[in-house]
């Protein structure tokens, strides 16, 4: 098999109605709907390359390769999109932030938002952004929402493929701006 890549870039957002909780922790399923806006500029680009010459996952954030649960968390998502694609390639996942990560700053959201859509790309996988928004919550609950843009509604449902978010208005259609100050880099 040949070498699969592709690379995608996701906004980190901030709620305006939080979701506050799970009904089902194994499927992130929210326990309310939640209303948030994606920040533009805040943004986490992801490169996802399957190959099976690998022998196992390459997971590098941030220029740092990464083992233990964040390389476990990463790996155990892109299961996901292996079992959609029926492909068993080791994948090479590159990702960086222009932000700090673990700083409140929905970096997990944009990070598994960027990693799901670069992911489905790179394993062929043609799916509407309504099943990129439930599958990327399955990594991140608050990813849901980084898949589709400007403000967004994430619906709480009882089953995966209803728990999905969507753009409710462009990003232009309130005036609204959220005013990141990064006075440290430290988590």
């Amino acid at each position: 098999m040949q070498t699969r890549t592709a690379t995608a870039v996701s906004c980190a957002n901030i709620a305006f109605i939080k979701y506050w909780g799970n009904r089902d922790s194994d499927l992130r399923l929210p326990a309310n709907s939640s209303l948030s806006m994606n920040l533009a500029g805040l943004e986490t680009r992801t490169t996802v390359a399957f190959d099976s010459a690998l022998p196992g996952d390459e997971v590098v954030i941030d220029g740092v390769p990464q083992s233990g649960p964040a390389k476990e968390r990463v790996s155990k998502h892109l299961d996901h999109v292996r079992r959609l694609a029926r492909l068993e390639s080791p994948a090479r996942v590159g990702s960086v932030n222009n932000f700090p990560i673990g700083t409140g700053i929905a970096s997990s959201a944009s990070a598994f938002a960027a990693l799901t859509v670069a992911a489905c790309a790179a394993a062929g996988l043609l799916l509407s952004e309504r099943e990129l928004s439930a599958l990327a919550r399955l990594g991140s609950g608050s990813a849901a929402r980084s898949v589709p843009g400007g403000f967004v509604e994430w619906i709480a449902a009882e089953r995966h493929e209803d728990s999905f978010a969507f753009s409710i208005a462009p990003p232009e259609h309130w005036a609204l701006v959220d005013l990141v100050a990064v006075v440290s880099r430290e988590h």
